[in-house]
């Protein structure tokens, strides 16, 4: 792909010119926290000859670059539209867009409010294994994390195995909703370990905003935006923009599915 990548068309050139996709990246282009397949980023390269791609996930730039990019190859230059955190911090053709902060809405006292309930409320946790970061900040939001996101791959799977059955995160969020009603605050669960905390309007249907302005900016009238993530049911973090009417959205169990899925809408 990196070798693709300097040849891609404009966006302007790319025959299925009105048509972006647009991926969660855990489960849906990678495995949970792991790097990309060479495979993946194969098909993606031929996509990106036909039309515009892009990611939207809830984790910073860094973790995706991690993810998706290598040493030596920026993941801006490998997508056309980056989206992190939501959309907060985006790209655009390798050129950040203007990012917008989560303290800066909520403000420190409420801040201080949200965090020093999130880290009691760990503390009193029973659960098999801890680590630590329980609370991450980000640009655009807070992710909060019962075992702590420095668990190992296998910590996260046997959590996530675990929190499935003892539903951990679905009621530290419950606690929240219950002890912040006031704040304006959505919450969503994704990923294995983890929950993300950002003003409501804030999930990944805002990185949308972002599509449209392309309009203004090169005359490119996204018609049809496709939409591929793994946790589309109510509370997951692709819940919403999956079920955007401006999006067409498609459940994939997996980076093999969303291939299969690719393969098949654009004849790759």
């Amino acid at each position: 792909m990196a070798e693709a990548a300097s040849i891609i068309p404009t966006l302007e050139d790319r025959p299925v010119k009105n048509t972006i996709c647009l991926f969660d990246v855990d489960d849906t282009l990678t495995p949970a926290r792991r790097p990309v397949s060479p495979a993946m980023l194969t098909l993606l390269s031929q996509l990106r000859h036909k039309c515009a791609i892009g990611f939207v996930g809830g984790s910073d730039l860094i973790k995706q670059q991690e993810q998706l990019g290598t040493q030596s190859i920026p993941v801006t230059t490998l997508f056309d539209f980056c989206f992190a955190e939501n959309g907060l911090t985006a790209y655009r053709m390798g050129q950040a867009l203007p990012s917008t902060s989560f303290i800066g809405w909520l403000g420190e006292e409420k801040y201080k409010q949200l965090v020093n309930f999130c880290l009691v409320y760990v503390a009193g946790l029973d659960i098999p294994v801890k680590r630590g970061t329980f609370v991450e900040f980000r640009n655009g939001m807070i992710n909060v994390s019962p075992i702590g996101r420095n668990a190992s791959i296998a910590e996260r799977n046997a959590y996530n195995a675990y929190d499935k059955a003892h539903n951990i995160r679905r009621d530290f969020v419950s606690a929240l909703r219950e002890k912040f009603p006031h704040f304006g605050l959505t919450y969503s669960i994704g990923g294995q370990i983890s929950f993300d905390v950002f003003p409501t309007g804030w999930d990944k249907t805002y990185c949308l905003k972002h599509v449209q302005a392309e309009k203004e900016l090169s005359g490119i009238d996204y018609t049809t935006i496709h939409f591929f993530g793994d946790k589309t049911n109510k509370g997951g973090n692709d819940y919403e923009i999956f079920e955007d009417k401006r999006t067409v959205g498609h459940s994939v169990e997996g980076p093999a599915d969303t291939m299969r899925i690719l393969k098949e809408l654009f004849d790759l």
